[in-house]
């Protein structure tokens, strides 16, 4: 059956499917989105090499709690968890890759941020 805003319960609610809904914990929202969420997208965005350069120019890897949290951030390597993660095999690279100190020092050279982002495109090509 047709998917219409008609045959929905709701008309503003988006469709249901099969794929796996965000739990959403009846904690405390920061700007509107739970904690788990926040995590999740953070967790996402360390698939982009770039932007690990980035907290990597501002110093934002050499602080402890910094280190801490992506220690904290493993549970994400938990299927339970990995299943949200639209892009899991980078981001969890990057959550293991982040727990060495030579990986934070290197991300900051143009050439290792060049070749990761290559070897993300080669690999997006060879997967579709």
């Amino acid at each position: 059956m047709a998917d219409t805003a008609a045959t929905r319960p709701n008309a503003d609610s988006p469709p249901t499917s099969d794929v796996a809904q965000k739990p959403r914990p009846n904690g405390p929202l920061y700007g509107g989105f739970s904690r788990f969420e926040l995590e999740l997208e953070f967790v996402q965005c360390l698939a982009n090499p770039y932007y690990l350069n980035h907290l990597a120019s501002q110093k934002v890897m050499q602080d402890p709690s910094f280190i801490e949290y992506i220690r904290y951030l493993q549970y994400f390597t938990q299927p339970t968890y990995t299943r949200y993660l639209s892009y899991p095999g980078p981001s969890l690279k990057a959550l293991q890759l982040l727990q060495q100190e030579k990986f934070r020092q290197d991300i900051l050279s143009p050439d290792i941020v060049s070749r990761l982002a290559a070897d993300l495109l080669l690999a997006s090509i060879k997967s579709q």
